[in-house]
């Protein structure tokens, strides 16, 4: 028996699950998360933004113009009160006049220092990366420009609102106002937001893993439960696996286990049966033997003893037969392998040789055993050669067919009168290969005819002289046939004048066992 051993460096199903869903979870989450955590963060980018462009709002528009003409700020201190009031320190303005210059304004360039003029705050904070000339057109456009820098040797995020601007004098000024702030209460702000945000990941993931791991193993639980149920049955009679509670994906192999269960019950108890009747049939002969041996140890007549020693021979001869017979019972179980693979045979030449075979038993008993091919139709041409059709081809195993056919032969020769007739037929009929035993012997009732190919039943025929064999020639026979896709039946003698009576005389309706396989398609 082969045995298959699980290998421990498998995944199981629980691992596999896991291997499955927690990667596509995890980043799922993963991804969750980022897109997350950039969308406060940007949230806290614009709500401090939106604060320092508040503060920049309101100082450009407490620029006005003096009574002397000049530009001046309303309430300075108190829109530099305002505007540190509003966050932490380190928070910088400025806001300066620079006279226009047309010509010599250009992407880059800024205003020399000496003729900037600062209203408020540091004149020393990071001009704008890029200053864009401004048309007269759009005296009053104000465009915003944000950047990062550093002020001081302190990362800061500047907002500068650039416009033109024209005095009571007419003078056109360019008019920078701008907004510095450290970032680090942003940087602080977004940590504190990353933090809070992988707290809340990492307790989704080990609810999730908990979730997955508490579903796997629920789900594998009847699986559990059936592993404990075939254990818990060993060294007990096998009994099928209980289904209640079993998924329906599982349900399938559950009821495949089962009907392997019961398959392999009924062959354990066909085996178990098969012993017992093999023992029972092999004790008489046994016996029969030890009490012959016992009266030829004591018998003090040659003549006497030689006659001991025949029957002893003929005992064992007997006992030999069984045992053939048995071991070609085992040889013919459906779970028994082909004695050779199967190949196309003609059963023809195989139902031949089977007569050939036997020609010497039957002449012993005066029976006439013969052999008709019924497929062969000689025909003459014009050289005088005959022409034969071809044989009856089966896809068979042929010393399987040879071994069925010779216990129907052996069967009828057993059975059969002296001065009887034994034909063995061939034929092919409607797609089938037919080989029929023929004898006149004592018959079967049609009644009887299944319990026959039981093994060991002996109930079928009897002659004059008694039953013959140990009742297995027939369910052999059988089990072959069976084996390699036919079939044996048996049926009456075909009505016929030859067929009226039997050698005996006492008109048996005598016996026909057909063995019927299909053709081989060419």
């Amino acid at each position: 028996m082969k045995i298959f051993r699980t290998d421990p460096d498998r995944f199981g199903i629980r691992a596999r699950l896991l291997t499955l869903l927690l990667p596509g979870i995890l980043g799922l989450l993963a991804l969750d998360s980022w897109n997350d955590y950039q969308a406060l963060r940007h949230l806290v980018q614009n709500a401090y933004d939106q604060a320092m462009l508040e503060s920049v709002t309101a100082l450009r528009a407490s620029v006005m113009v003096g009574p002397d003409g000049a530009f001046k700020l309303n309430s300075p201190d108190l829109l530099q009160a305002m505007f540190e009031a509003t966050g932490p320190q380190r928070k910088h303005l400025h806001v300066g006049l620079t006279p226009h210059a047309p010509d010599s304004v250009t992407p880059g360039n800024t205003a020399s220092p000496a003729r900037t003029r600062t209203l408020l705050g540091e004149a020393d904070l990071p001009p704008p990366p890029v200053a864009p000339s401004i048309s007269s057109e759009a005296l009053t456009q104000a465009p915003t420009v944000w950047y990062d820098s550093t002020y001081r040797n302190i990362p800061v995020r500047v907002v500068a609102l650039q416009s033109q601007v024209v005095d009571g004098r007419g003078q056109r000024f360019d008019l920078l106002i701008q907004a510095a702030e450290s970032t680090a209460p942003r940087d602080e702000a977004h940590a504190v937001t990353l933090q809070q945000q992988l707290w809340r990941d990492v307790r989704m993931v080990l609810v999730v893993i908990f979730l997955v791991w508490l579903g796997v193993t629920w789900s594998l639980q009847p699986l559990e439960r059936l592993r404990k149920s075939v254990l818990d049955s060993q060294g007990q009679a096998l009994k099928p696996l209980d289904t209640r509670g079993v998924p329906h994906e599982v349900a399938p192999l559950v009821e495949a286990v089962n009907q392997h269960v019961a398959s392999y019950r009924d062959l354990l108890d066909q085996q178990s049966q098969f012993l017992a009747d093999a023992s029972h049939q092999l004790r008489t002969p046994l016996a029969i033997m030890l009490t012959q041996a016992g009266v030829a140890l004591r018998e003090k007549d040659p003549a006497q003893l030689r006659e001991t020693l025949r029957a002893i021979v003929i005992q064992i001869s007997r006992s030999r037969r069984l045992c053939e017979q048995l071991l070609s019972l085992a040889n013919a179980s459906d779970n028994a392998p082909l004695e050779s693979p199967p190949e196309v045979v003609d059963l023809g030449t195989i139902a031949r040789d089977v007569v050939l075979q036997y020609l010497s038993l039957a002449h012993e008993k005066n029976q006439d055993l013969g052999w008709v091919n019924a497929t062969l139709e000689e025909h003459e041409d014009v050289t005088g050669l005959a022409i034969s059709r071809p044989p009856l081809a089966v896809l068979a195993c042929g010393p399987e067919l040879h071994e069925a056919l010779a216990n129907l032969v052996h069967n009828a020769i057993a059975y059969t009168p002296p001065g009887g007739h034994i034909t063995v037929r061939v034929s092919a009929e409607q797609g089938r290969a037919l080989a029929e035993v023929l004898d006149d012997g004592p018959g079967i009732a049609a009644a009887r005819r299944g319990d026959v190919f039981k093994r060991f039943h002996q109930g079928g025929r009897s002659t004059e002289k008694g039953r013959h064999g140990a009742g297995l020639g027939l369910a052999i026979a059988r089990a072959y046939a069976r084996r390699n896709g036919g079939d044996i039946t048996l049926a009456d003698l075909p009505a016929g004048p030859a067929d009226s009576s039997s050698a005996s005389g006492q008109g048996s309706p005598g016996l026909r066992a057909i063995l019927s396989l299909p053709l081989a398609v060419s």
